[in-house]
């Protein structure tokens, strides 16, 4: 017995250390300067909880267990050397991994434990597997829409909204009847199925621009359900990382959308993302004025004070080095070089910080939107590298846009916008731009990679 005893009580250290670690993670993790410490400090903690789970107990045969986890080493070690603009579309496979866990783990507790089920864990394990089976196919369905192998425009038809609803509120029905009835083992996989196709029906109406904040939702659904499965399984550990995870996702979500000025119910009923077939007319009536990468060297070395705004764009080509060579460059010549920061650039939060850290561009040139957006009038030259939506003046000036009341970077306030764009196509949201028609706006067609390159050769950092 004292043997147990202190088995156990080592064992909850180690799981103390370990949430200790996932708290300090997320606090560090919320700025540049310390988010890779705090990517250790998760990591070690999340060997900590296998390591400590490992020694419970009940454990009577390590065969299976080890096999999962070489299984699961040879799975994730190709998952994590995935290339930068991959990360969104693994990120949401992550989310899809565990929120496969967790309904496996709830069904199994369910079937172990019926019909001797109290009404609470009933209610939590029924919640658990709820969100964990819609946030399983919805995240492969994001996953989906960021590799561009499902449609990325809403598809939409009449009373949508109200047939998802459905679904989700039957689901809800059958856990109520099964806290009051836990014997009820027939209906259980409808519980668990419905929620299942709910999870594709979710994200289906839901355009390829909302994906960063869809992300972040499905990152708090998924930390919601790993915290029920704590209580379900009696497990402080998993309460606290789901917690954690499911808090940290939902306020996510809520700066994220705040940041496109929109509530979580247009995010997921609005069918935003819609090609708009008047933009199509405005971009054939309309003519922009272009430039060579000569020409835009010679305009940012004359310049005192530059403005970067990279985007999607600057992530598919790989520039963020080359960005950094243009910095330097631009820095030795004395020129101010700041960088504009938007939220929901990219298909995932951060997606540009953590770019723009890969290339070792100083955190005290980083700017978000706030910060920055007061200084674009006295801005000599904006140069906007593969960002669409997040530039988009008609935000401020048409009702009739979709992102109308979105707020953007004031980049069209510059004296000189310089655009890197392959082409006049609309970006994500599947919106033109005005912006590339305005007086003091240079497009620079090709790819971000080598035009900024070109132009780094030109102001003679090329080497």
């Amino acid at each position: 017995m004292n043997n147990l005893a202190g088995s156990q009580t080592i064992i909850e250290v180690i799981y103390l250390i370990a949430s200790a670690l996932f708290i300090l993670s997320l606090r560090w993790m919320s700025s540049p300067a310390t988010a890779r410490r705090g990517v250790w400090a998760g990591e070690i903690g999340m060997v900590l909880a296998i390591g400590g789970t490992l020694l419970h107990e009940g454990i009577v045969d390590y065969t299976w267990i080890a096999i999962a986890l070489v299984l699961g080493t040879l799975i994730g070690i190709p998952l994590g050397m995935v290339q930068m603009t991959a990360v969104p579309q693994r990120t949401a496979l992550s989310h899809a991994a565990g929120a496969l866990c967790v309904t496996l783990v709830g069904t199994a507790e369910f079937y172990l434990r019926s019909p001797d089920v109290p009404a609470f864990t009933m209610a939590v394990l029924s919640m658990e597997v709820i969100l964990g089976a819609l946030t399983f196919t919805g995240s492969l369905m994001a996953a989906g829409k960021l590799q561009e192998v499902l449609p990325q425009r809403p598809i939409t038809y009449k009373g949508q909204n109200i047939v998802n609803l459905g679904f989700l509120a039957i689901a809800i029905a059958i856990a109520v009847y099964l806290v009051m009835h836990p014997g009820a083992k027939q209906v259980f996989p409808f519980m668990v199925g419905i929620p299942l196709v709910f999870g594709v029906l979710m994200i289906i109406p839901i355009g390829g621009a909302d994906m960063p904040t869809v992300i972040s939702l499905l990152n708090s659904y998924a930390g919601l359900s790993a915290a029920a499965m704590g209580f379900v399984v009696g497990s402080k550990l998993l309460i606290i990382a789901g917690a954690l995870d499911g808090s940290s996702g939902f306020i996510l979500s809520v700066i994220m959308s705040k940041a496109m000025n929109r509530s979580f119910t247009n995010v997921l009923f609005g069918a935003f993302g819609q090609v708009q077939a008047s933009a199509t007319g405005k971009a054939e009536e309309k003519t922009v004025r272009s430039a060579t990468a000569e020409e835009a060297a010679g305009i940012l070395a004359a310049a005192n004070k530059v403005v970067v705004v990279p985007g999607y764009g600057m992530a598919v080509a790989q520039a963020q080095h080359k960005v950094r060579e243009m910095f330097d460059a631009l820095t030795k010549r004395g020129v101010d070089v700041r960088f504009a920061i938007h939220p929901v650039a990219g298909r995932m939060p951060g997606h540009m910080n953590v770019l723009l850290a890969e290339a070792d561009i100083p955190y005290d040139r980083l700017m978000e939107m706030d910060e920055i957006n007061g200084d674009f009038p006295q801005t000599d030259v904006a140069l906007v590298i593969g960002a669409n939506d997040v530039t988009n003046p008609a935000a401020r000036t048409d009702q009739s846009s979709p992102i109308f009341g979105m707020p953007i970077l004031d980049v069209d306030k510059a004296r000189t916008v310089m655009v890197i764009k392959r082409s006049m196509n609309p970006g994500f949201a599947g919106i033109d731009n005005p912006l590339y028609y305005l007086d003091q706006t240079l497009m620079l067609f090709g790819d971000a990679k080598s035009f900024v390159s070109d132009i780094v050769k030109e102001l003679g950092g090329g080497h």
